[in-house]
C-alpha cells in the first residue's frame, strides 16, 4: 500500500467480520510494528494476545464500568476524563452511569470478547523516558515510548487488509486487568488493541485542516499555510 494513502485511510474500526485471523498474521503484524521508535530504543512494551474465552469475557466485564462512565460524561456534554474539566458536572454525570441500559452500550462493547484478535498492550515503567514526571499537571511524555508502537500495530494490520482500534478504557480497572493476566510490577496497562477483517474500511477520513492547528513562531502566530 502507498504510505500516504495508508495514513489518510487508517481509521478506527470497531465492526469486524467473524473470519479468524491466523497466528502467523498476528505475529507478522507485531514483527513489523516492533520497529516503532521508543525512548533510548528501550522498547518498553509487552503484548498479551488474549485467546482464552473465559479470560476474554472477564476482560469485557472489566471494560464495561469505564464505558458506562464514558457514555455518561459524553451525554452530559463533557470530554470524558479531560485533565481540565468541570469536575462538579463530571461527578453529577457519573452518578447516572449505572442507569445507562445495556442496549445503549453499542455492539463493539457488547461483543468485545468475540473480536478476532484481542491484544492487551503493557508498558514497562522502568523503560519510559517520562521527562514530565513530577510536574504539577497531568503528565503524558512517557506515552511517547509506547503509543507509537500501538499505532504501528494498526498500520501493520492495515497492510494485511485488517482494521482495528486502540482503546484505553480497560486502564480504569488496571489492578483487576493485571490480576487477570498475571501482569507483574512494574508493568502497567497502556491499552487494548482489537483487530480483525473490517465490515467497512473507510477510504476518506475527515480531520481539521493544517492551518487550524499549526502556527508560526508563537501559539498565536499566523497559521501555517502551505498553499
Amino acid at each position: 500500500m502507498d504510505l500516504i494513502d495508508t495514513l489518510r485511510s487508517t481509521g478506527a474500526i470497531r465492526e469486524f467480520r467473524p473470519d479468524p485471523v491466523p497466528d502467523d498474521v498476528v505475529a507478522r503484524i507485531l514483527d513489523n510494528a516492533r520497529f516503532a521508535p521508543s525512548g533510548g530504543n528501550r522498547q518498553g512494551w509487552h503484548v498479551v494476545v488474549v485467546k482464552d474465552a473465559a479470560t476474554r469475557r472477564a476482560l469485557r466485564e472489566l471494560y464495561l464500568p469505564g464505558w458506562r462512565d464514558y457514555l455518561a460524561m459524553r451525554q452530559a456534554g463533557l470530554t470524558p476524563w479531560a485533565p481540565v474539566t468541570d469536575e462538579e458536572a463530571e461527578r453529577a454525570a457519573l452518578r447516572q452511569a449505572d442507569a445507562i441500559p445495556d442496549d445503549a452500550l453499542g455492539g463493539f462493547v457488547a461483543h468485545l470478547d468475540e473480536v478476532p484478535v484481542l491484544l492487551v498492550l503493557l508498558a514497562d515503567l522502568r523503560a519510559l523516558a517520562a521527562v514530565d514526571r513530577g510536574f504539577d499537571r497531568y503528565t503524558l511524555a512517557g506515552g511517547a515510548s509506547v503509543y507509537p508502537f500501538a499505532w504501528s500495530i494498526l498500520l501493520s494490520a492495515r497492510a494485511e487488509g485488517l482494521g482495528g482500534v486502540l482503546t484505553t478504557m480497560a486502564i480504569r480497572r488496571e489492578p483487576e486487568v493485571k490480576g487477570l493476566l498475571a501482569v507483574p510490577e512494574p508493568f502497567v496497562v497502556a491499552g487494548v488493541i482489537v483487530l480483525g477483517h473490517p465490515v467497512h474500511q473507510p477510504r476518506r477520513l475527515s480531520r481539521r485542516p493544517v492551518e487550524e492547528f499549526a502556527t508560526v513562531d508563537r501559539f498565536d502566530g499566523a497559521p501555517l499555510n502551505g498553499a
